[in-house]
């Protein structure tokens, strides 16, 4: 009985044993090499996510300051067109109120010309004082000069053509309408020393149907030279010499836009 009794004491405390034997912890190494390479793969996973926002972030700068040049470039090139245009604009203006002026004197010469076909004495367009020359090749070297005006409106051609009538016949009865016409050609090129010229040499004709509209564009001459003495001069003298006429309405007013 005691025997059996030792004996199961002995087998509880070999059970006691092994229990704690199996219970004991694991190695302290081990734990600390698998949080160890566990710190430094989430380190090296960080380090990447960093590297790759730096790139990121450099490509987004690079792309912004890209697009930054092309909008100056294109604000630049946007002026310049903007700048060409007003200049255009600005230069058919010009080119519009010159022609304007010119065929306006087209039209004056024009209601002439169809009074001058009524008499039958006289050539195509009426000469200073009713006069007209017999001279056939006079008549029609001062024709074809005006036809190129009227007609072909090659006024270039004109102006060559009217210059070497001059030449030709310096003592034409058609001198004060040839300085005439050259005078409004030159005019509408802005060649006011030749347009000046002209005008002058048909105010020198007395007796010249072309006078009074001479001394105003005279006056015109001067005002867009801005001399504005000399435009009063002209106005003012086709007024007093020729009143109740259209060229001294003309100057009227404009003697008034100068005041």
């Amino acid at each position: 009985m005691i025997s059996n009794y030792k004996r199961a004491v002995a087998l509880t405390l070999l059970a006691s044993a092994a229990s704690v034997s199996f219970a004991a912890p694991a190695p302290v190494s081990d734990l600390n090499s698998n949080s160890a390479s566990t710190s430094k793969s989430s380190s090296s996973a960080k380090e990447t996510e960093t590297e790759r926002l730096e790139r990121l972030l450099r490509n987004s700068n690079r792309v912004q300051a890209n697009l930054q040049q092309q909008v100056d470039e294109m604000s630049l090139d946007m002026s310049e067109l903007r700048g060409e245009l007003e200049r255009n604009n600005h230069e058919m203006r010009q080119l519009i109120d010159r022609q304007r002026e010119l065929f306006i004197e087209l039209d004056k010469v024009r209601s002439e010309l169809a009074k001058a076909k009524q008499a039958p004495a006289q050539p195509a367009e009426s000469a200073p004082a009713g006069k007209y020359s017999s001279n056939q090749d006079e008549q029609k070297a001062y024709q074809s000069a005006v036809d190129l005006i009227l007609k072909n409106k090659d006024y270039d051609a004109a102006t060559v053509a009217l210059e070497q009538f001059k030449k030709d016949f310096p003592e034409s009865v058609y001198s004060p309408n040839a300085n005439y016409w050259l005078g409004q050609l030159y005019f509408s090129k802005k060649k006011d020393v030749d347009s000046a010229k002209a005008f002058a040499a048909v105010v020198a004709y007395k007796d010249s149907n072309k006078r009074a509209d001479a001394l105003v564009k005279l006056g015109d001459i001067a005002s867009r030279n801005n001399s504005t003495s000399a435009a009063k001069k002209y106005y003012q003298q086709a007024v007093d010499e020729y009143p109740n006429t259209s060229s001294a309405n003309s100057a009227k007013k404009k003697l008034s836009n100068l005041k």
